[in-house]
């Protein structure tokens, strides 16, 4: 039971924290005169990213690596099929956002890479010191391709993340810092419980703490996601909402876990390298083609991927404990 109680108030502070840093970390870069659709693919994507890095520096450092990967990659799975899916099939989402035809491919091949550098079952600080560089790399190019976008989808982004016009002076962005810094304090506990439930649990249950990582952790860490996902759709906001999911995955794979890496190197399980690994990479390939080809995300299209997430939730459940 104490297990389960430090999970649960992990993730709720988790929840909590990243919705602090979202929130107020795009209002101060908005004050800092950041144009909003760089707002919303870049700080937003990262702030949602929030619990997953926490989540992958206290396990590394607490020697359970497998726990930080698996986080990674069923919050990847979760965010591809299960929350985009979900999205698709509330309504039909079209390919509007320019900067699909380099998140896609980039989260591809990063994916790729990542399976790569974890074939041998360690992975060390020189592969996480790579994978930043190739997210600052990211980064940069998406800024110079955001300002592609058409007309439509800024004005999209300019209402989603409107900064007040009434001038607040200095003492508004010093509060606003100060609760950019309180969520980052609240996602630090939250990470700080939830590891140390999770590991207890899987002792618990004889799993391994990827299991753990891939199915209660993931699932519970993709909450700012699902939600800023389900709201931008309801609203009609699409490019947002997939714009968030695509970036924020990307993110998963090169911020989040080389600055997870940088922190400690971590050891395996090789069940993450044989199987859990090529999912998310099929997964990543297949909603790619899927959504290049048709140049829309249709509703059949949605229910299909969240069906083939709870197969694959089946799968771990029945097999893997």
């Amino acid at each position: 039971m104490a297990s389960w109680v430090s999970v649960v108030v992990g993730l709720v502070l988790l929840v909590l924290g990243a919705e602090l840093i979202v929130r107020f970390g795009a209002r101060l870069a908005r004050r800092l005169g950041i144009p909003p659709i760089l707002v919303g693919l870049t700080v937003v994507s990262i702030g949602t990213s929030a619990p997953e890095l926490a989540v992958g520096i206290g396990a590394a450092r607490s020697g359970e690596g497998s726990l930080a990967l698996g986080n990674i990659a069923g919050t990847n799975l979760v965010n591809i099929l299960l929350i985009l899916g979900l999205s698709a099939a509330i309504r039909a989402i079209p390919m509007a956002l320019q900067t699909l035809r380099l998140d896609l491919p980039v989260m591809g091949a990063v994916a790729l890479l990542v399976l790569v550098f974890a074939v041998d079952g360690v992975m060390t600080r020189v592969e996480g010191g790579v994978l930043v560089g190739v997210a600052i790399g990211y980064t940069i190019v998406l800024v110079r391709w955001a300002r592609r976008e058409s007309a439509r989808v800024v004005a999209e982004f300019e209402s989603a993340y409107r900064v007040d016009p009434r001038p607040g002076g200095a003492g508004q962005v010093v509060l606003i810092a100060l609760m950019l810094v309180i969520g980052l304090v609240i996602v630090v506990l939250g990470a700080d419980w939830l590891v140390i439930g999770a590991v207890d649990l899987a002792a618990s249950f004889g799993v391994s703490s990827a299991l753990i990582g891939l199915t209660i952790v993931a699932i519970g860490t993709s909450a700012p996601e699902l939600a800023t996902a389900v709201l931008s759709t309801l609203r009609g906001d699409r490019d947002i909402a997939i714009g968030n999911l695509i970036g924020s995955s990307t993110y998963n794979l090169t911020l989040i876990l080389g600055v997870t890496l940088l922190a400690a190197p971590i050891v395996l399980d090789p069940a993450l390298v044989l199987v859990d690994l090529p999912v998310m990479i099929a997964a990543t390939l297949a909603c790619g083609a899927v959504m290049l080809s048709g140049r829309k995300l249709t509703r059949l299209e949605g229910a299909g991927m969240m069906v083939a997430y709870l197969v694959y939730l089946g799968y771990l459940l029945v097999a893997r404990t």
